[in-house]
């Protein structure tokens, strides 16, 4: 299934190639003109007069801007059809996820699996499993619910897809735990073929090489972190960051560093590079998703089935390693939430005299002490370089009191 960011860079590509077309035209035209004035030139002086006279003359510089009129009407009026054309291919796909909804197990309905499942219910199935007890919950959303000490009950939905909805610290236990009735579930299937598992985790590597490590071949992978959640996404999730990383297709590794050159985030990257290959991890072999394996055409479907639902709510698509997810992470989302944790380990309160620098600080307390400290824990122990972000906050807090020290000792 084709994506619609696919098809907006395609007819991005359309539109600049008339351009292109037309600024050529135009120059070809500039210098037929050119020659038949030499030949004018060449026949009379008395033409070349009238010539020059007439190319000053404002009613022919008129008359030769009136092409360049029409033709940005013409290309308005392609604009527009491609417009059209766009929104039919989106209806068209909207129809077919509808005439072939997902089947989706979320495995932790803690707030978060709550908050997800929502908003999955619209789009297909919803079968949801925790420790808790959250049956009448869960009916109220539209979602059936098992408890998790029933696992094989779980995987006998025939589910498409598994979301690994639990904290990071308890991730790996979880997995393990579910891998008997996981390969039971598959050994029984028909196709012999597993569920596509997903992770929502905040971290990326480390659950990356669980879920390699541990996952059965029969598993397709796809690593994900929506950069929201129940506060932030309340509203909506429309132009909020989804990441996600196509971990494993068809026993298939794809090559982490191939994928993310692909991505928005490397601007300098030939754009003409076939983006329905991948390369895979180790040996290099190249694969196209139209490969004559049904597995894997199943496979790649399932997965544009499942990213179209955060894309068809508005979610800004992000394909992004899960290196570089994890590199970006310790310098933005890291560091806000241990900022948040230092100035809310203050105290600090609104006051009269607010300014509105400090009520965005405020904010930023209250996002981030919203979540749980396991959260928290789990950024800085499961990035690696959340060490090196905190040693660069020590040294720049050290920089600015040196700072203020040097300036109190000129002022004496």
């Amino acid at each position: 299934m084709v994506s619609t960011s696919r098809i907006l860079s395609t007819l991005t590509i359309f539109l600049l190639a008339i351009t292109t077309s037309f600024c050529f035209t135009t120059k070809q035209q500039r210098q037929q003109q050119k020659h038949s004035s030499k030949i004018s030139n060449t026949t009379t002086n008395a033409m070349a007069s009238s010539s020059s006279s007439s190319s000053n003359n404002p009613s022919n510089k008129f008359q030769k801007i009136q092409p360049s009129i029409g033709k940005i009407e013409q290309l308005k009026s392609k604009e527009a059809a491609l417009s059209r054309l766009l929104a039919a291919v989106r209806r068209e796909k909207i129809a077919a996820l509808r005439s072939r909804p997902l089947t989706i197990g979320i495995i932790g309905f803690g707030r978060f699996g709550q908050f997800i499942a929502k908003t999955f219910a619209e789009h297909g199935t919803v079968v949801a499993t925790s420790r808790s007890d959250y049956t009448e919950l869960a009916r109220g959303m539209g979602v059936e619910y098992i408890p998790l000490s029933n696992p094989d009950e779980f995987f006998s939905r025939n589910l498409d897809v598994v979301v690994l909805a639990t904290s990071i610290v308890s991730f790996e236990g979880t997995v393990r735990g579910l891998l008997p009735s996981l390969a039971r579930s598959i050994e029984e299937s028909e196709t012999r073929r597993g569920p596509l598992i997903v992770d929502v985790l905040s971290v990326k590597d480390y659950p990356r090489q669980i879920l390699l490590d541990l996952l059965p071949k029969e598993c397709d992978i796809l690593c994900t972190h929506p950069m929201f959640g129940p506060d932030s996404g309340k509203n909506g999730w429309h132009d909020l960051n989804f990441v996600y990383e196509r971990t494993r297709i068809d026993a298939v590794i794809l090559d982490q560093v191939k994928e993310s050159k692909k991505n928005v985030l490397h601007p300098s990257v030939d754009k003409n590079e076939d983006v329905e290959s991948f390369v895979e991890e180790g040996s290099g072999k190249i694969h196209s998703v139209h490969e004559h394996s049904e597995a894997h055409i199943e496979g790649m479907d399932r997965i544009e089935r499942f990213l179209s639902i955060w894309e068809e709510e508005g979610c800004r698509m992000v394909s992004l390693s899960c290196r570089d997810h994890d590199m970006y992470a310790a310098n933005s989302q890291f560091i806000t939430h241990l900022m948040g944790r230092i100035l809310g380990a203050q105290g600090l309160e609104p006051t009269p005299i607010d300014t509105k620098g400090f009520d965005s600080v405020l904010r930023v307390i209250d996002s981030t002490t919203a979540d749980s400290f396991d959260l928290f824990y789990g950024l800085y122990k499961y990035n690696q370089n959340s060490m090196d972000t905190i040693m660069k906050l020590r040294d720049s807090m050290d920089d600015v009191v040196e700072q203020l020290s040097m300036m109190e000792l000129n002022d004496k």
